[in-house]
This record gives C-alpha cells, sequence and structure tokens, in this order.
C-alpha cells in the first residue's frame, strides 16, 4: 500500500474520531492542554493499534466479528453520547463528566477505531505489511482529533448546554451511522 494511498485512509478512519473529538470538546468545560493530548493520544494510538490487531488476526476472526462491531460502536457511543445528553445532578465533580479521562476515554477510543480493525483485516487477507500505514493511521487521526477538540471546545464556549446536547446527538448519530453503514453494506437494508 502506497503511502499516498494509507493517508487517504487515514483520513477516512480519523473523521469518526475528528466527529468525537468535536463532541467531547463540547462538553470540555474549560480546555486544557492535558484534554487535547488525551484524546490526541489516546484516539491515536486506538486508531494505530486496531489494524495491527485486525492484521494478526487475519482472516480467521473476521466473520465473528463483522456481525456484532457495528453494534459494539453503536452501543458505546449511544452510551457516551446519552449521558451527554441528560445533565448530571452533581456538575461539581466535572472530572467524572470529563470525555478525555478514564473509562469515557477508552470507551470512545475503542467505539471510534473499531473501524481500522477492519482495514487491518483487508490488508492481512491481501498480504500487505500493517506496519507503515498504521503509523499513519494513528498520526493523521491523533491530528484531527486535536483540532476536533480544540475546535468543539470553542463552540461549547460559545453555545453552553446547547452545544453538549447537540455533542451528545452527534455520537448517538455516528453510532447510527455505522449501523445503517454497515446493513447497507450487507444488503440487508436493501440498499444498492
Amino acid at each position: 500500500m502506497s503511502v499516498w494511498t494509507s493517508v487517504v485512509v487515514a483520513l477516512g478512519l480519523a473523521m469518526d474520531a475528528f466527529a468525537v473529538s468535536i463532541a467531547a470538546g463540547l462538553s470540555v468545560p474549560k480546555l486544557t492542554p492535558r484534554h487535547v493530548f488525551r484524546i490526541g493520544f489516546h484516539f491515536g494510538l486506538f486508531q494505530a493499534l486496531m489494524p495491527i490487531l485486525g492484521w494478526l488476526a487475519g482472516a480467521t476472526v473476521a466473520p465473528y466479528f463483522s456481525a456484532w462491531d457495528h453494534w459494539v460502536a453503536l452501543a458505546l457511543l449511544a452510551f457516551i453520547g446519552g449521558r451527554m445528553l441528560w445533565p448530571s445532578k452533581d456538575r461539581e465533580d466535572e472530572a467524572a463528566c470529563d470525555p478525555t479521562r478514564g473509562l469515557r476515554l477508552v470507551t470512545l477510543s475503542v467505539a471510534t477505531s473499531i473501524d481500522a480493525l477492519a482495514v487491518g483485516l483487508s490488508l492481512a487477507m491481501l498480504g500487505v505489511s500493517v506496519w507503515v500505514p498504521a503509523a499513519i493511521i494513528g498520526i493523521v487521526t491523533a491530528a484531527t482529533s486535536t483540532a476536533g477538540i480544540t475546535f468543539g471546545s470553542r463552540l461549547g464556549a460559545r453555545w453552553g448546554r446547547r452545544a453538549e446536547i447537540v455533542g451528545g446527538l452527534v455520537l448517538v448519530g455516528i453510532g447510527v451511522r455505522i449501523v445503517v453503514s454497515h446493513l447497507g453494506d450487507a444488503g440487508v437494508l436493501g440498499v444498492a
């Protein structure tokens, strides 16, 4: 796989992470460099690791995982998005609501990188080395996620709670889009 092809694939994979980063930025009351680093680093790391895991698994696990990967992504994104839609009674504990920390960060990282697992499986089936594409995917995702959370934070500062609601809806919408896209690709919806 050429470098340019890897960059194009990386940009395609990074779009979900970019949108989720914007949503995360909407919900962070005061963005710090730590928030930006955590989102960029974790999203980039998970996007780089998933193709490697998919490549290592090869074709043996692909049929089993592809049957439910889109549902896992929907569940993870809907859970986090749903939590953003309803205001917390304990707003004083901002760390508990911070999407750039703990389990929320890991959940978002996994949810946005599941499609990269399929890329790794595809590379294994084609007999293509995964190392350079994985590195490019990770770097591109880290950069777009960094830009996304910064942009989202600026929107959040301007629009407040309404922006956080939009962010939650965006996360749920991305999960639904993943499922609809997968079912459409599989011919389940009857879409050509």
